[in-house]
């Protein structure tokens, strides 16, 4: 399954420290050489602080000498930083001072929080620099609960234009997603992502490649969050200048988007559509078993190929990191479009070669359809189980559902580029106003 996996492609658009779990994920999977890989992720480490989780990587009488000299260092060090840094903290954790913090939620709310703290309790900018050096060094060390602490305080204090603003951001938002509190991590994703669109990049390619780590950096987030995958959806592919940055940069993507589209339960209907047209764009530079089922089942029609890329799913979904936990519900879910497009198609099926499209044996399948039925309530579908059919009558068309279908999407794309077209116009006033300024 080595073909199939992404980290290689993933590892580019992370930070080190989230690349970590992701190498100990396919370590685990053991579907590459154990030895190197298990190399790889110690020289990783060795990237970072994270002494202690190096050393354990080797034998107990094999832990090279410098190491434990280097481990010695991070010590001395992390104690100096922490004897700087706790006078700022303890100014910062006033409550006077937090409560600061949380009403101040304009663009100027940092100078407010900054001309308080000064005016009030002598806070020097360079307590600035010591708070943020702080919170790096946990970061580096494996500590992201220290981390989060320190660079929420940093984050509210520092102006929007100081250079490491953006990286606190980041740095914020990893130490969430590693310490797990996804909740918090989705009030970090929404701020970077708000930083981000407000375009502070002197180029378009930085533009494009910020967007192409934010898109990478949500999925820790967007698989562990109860409604995520609908979240995925509304960014990956409806919001037109992320989708650029995808088939631009990422088209490994689409599958994470196909997988949310299909288990999504509210905008599976909605999605596939235009994500079978990205797909099918998209065709040439990146396909696996994921994306060329959907293209099997929608641009194809060919059962037997998706019947094939289906079982070929089972294996790609268990060995990536992200979607390992929605195996089932891919299965199920991939399966009931299948059924759909059956029906779509014939007005009778016979069980036994239903149940072979569906990867199951003939009861199973008869199971599961009369299951599917009850629940889903699909209208003219009945099993005929003395002659094994299953018997689709005609189902009317209502011409009216069309035309409300058509105009809700209509509607949606209108306003992408009205949105668009504004924020060009705005784009070329203030480019203008820069000129004649200038001029």
């Amino acid at each position: 399954m080595a073909e199939y996996d992404l980290t290689s492609r993933l590892a580019p658009f992370f930070d080190l420290h989230l690349v970590i779990p992701l190498l100990e994920f396919v370590e685990a999977r053991k579907i590459y050489d154990e030895g190197s890989l298990s190399e790889m992720r110690r020289q990783l480490m060795l990237k970072t602080n994270m002494i202690d989780s190096a050393i354990e990587t080797y034998p107990e009488n094999a832990v090279p000498e410098e190491l434990k000299v280097r481990r010695d260092a991070v010590l001395k060090e992390r104690d100096l930083l922490k004897s700087q840094c706790d006078p700022v903290v303890e100014i910062l954790e006033r409550d006077d001072v937090k409560e600061m913090m949380d009403s101040a939620r304009d663009r100027e709310g940092n100078s407010k929080v900054l001309e308080f703290v000064e005016k009030e309790y002598g806070f020097k900018p360079e307590m600035l620099d010591i708070l943020y050096r702080y919170a790096k060094f946990q970061y580096e060390c494996g500590n992201y609960s220290a981390a989060s602490i320190c660079l929420y305080y940093y984050r509210n204090v520092v102006p929007q234009g100081d250079p490491n603003y953006l990286n606190a951001l980041y740095g914020k938002f990893a130490s969430e997603i590693l310490y797990q509190e996804f909740a918090h991590a989705k009030d970090d994703l929404i701020k970077l992502r708000a930083y981000i669109d407000s375009d502070p990049f002197d180029s378009e390619l930085e533009f494009l490649q910020h967007r192409a780590w934010l898109l990478h950096w949500a999925l820790f987030l967007f698989f562990n969050l109860p409604k995520g995958r609908e979240d995925l959806i509304d960014m990956f592919l409806n919001q037109q200048p992320y989708l650029n940055a995808i088939q631009i940069l990422c088209p490994h993507l689409l599958r994470y988007l196909a997988v949310a589209v299909v288990t999504s339960k509210s905008k599976q209907k909605s999605s596939l559509k235009d994500l079978t047209r990205v797909i099918e764009s998209e065709r040439h530079r990146y396909k696996d078993p994921v994306t060329e089922f959907l293209s099997c089942l929608y641009i194809d029609y060919d059962f037997d190929a998706a019947q094939q890329k289906l079982r070929e799913c089972e294996d790609v979904l268990a060995n990536d990191f992200f979607l390992t936990g929605v195996q089932d519900e891919f299965r199920e879910n991939a399966r009931l479009l299948i059924f759909e497009m059956f029906c779509r198609i014939h007005q009778c099926i016979r069980l036994d070669m239903l149940a072979d499209r569906l990867n199951m044996d003939t009861s199973e399948a008869e199971r599961w359809i009369v299951d599917l039925i009850r629940n889903y309530r699909i209208e003219g579908a009945k099993i005929d189980s003395q002659s094994g059919q299953v018997v689709m009558s005609a189902k009317p068309v209502s011409i009216h559902e069309h035309v409300m279908e058509n105009t809700k999407r209509l509607t949606f794309r209108a306003q992408q580029a009205a949105l668009q077209l504004e924020k060009l116009k705005l784009d070329k006033k203030t480019a203008t106003s820069t000129f004649a300024a200038a001029s």
